[in-house]
């Protein structure tokens, strides 16, 4: 089971609280404060495909919509699940994500219990007896 989840926001402060209260669940969490360098990260050697990315909507350089659109773009992320974690809870917001490849929507301010839960329910809770640690994966998601 992939348990590797990825945090894209450029809030520190939430960066942190997801993955804090991810880690403690047995999930292993990689965080960047904006989607380029997670972009670049993506084409390291070492990197690999997250099973789940939580992504704001508003940050510089490129906003959440761009990001998920360029990453479900890749066959390599077909079976990523972007979760946005924004402050906006418009309608044309959340059917912006929708379009993009977003599969579901939470709102800030969130709870760690919603953020377990979201991440549960899509991936299952990690076998600790079984853990797989995707930093130790070999190759490239974008080639």
């Amino acid at each position: 089971m992939n348990n590797f989840v990825m945090v894209i926001d450029d809030s520190a402060i939430v960066r942190k609280i997801v993955e804090t209260c991810l880690r403690r669940e047995g999930f292993v969490v990689k965080s960047f404060p904006d989607g380029i360098e997670a972009l670049r990260w993506l084409t390291q050697p070492d990197a690999c495909i997250p099973a789940l990315v939580f992504l704001d909507i508003n940050m510089p350089k490129a906003d959440g919509y761009r990001i998920a659109g360029h990453l479900k773009s890749k066959p390599a992320f077909a079976e990523t699940v972007i979760v946005m974690l924004t402050r906006r809870n418009g309608v044309i917001d959340r059917l912006k994500a929708r379009i993009s490849g977003a599969k579901h929507y939470m709102t800030k301010p969130f709870t760690i219990q919603d953020i377990v839960a979201v991440t549960c329910n899509y991936l299952g809770a990690p076998r600790h007896d079984e853990f797989y640690h995707p930093m130790q994966a070999a190759g490239s998601p974008l080639r």
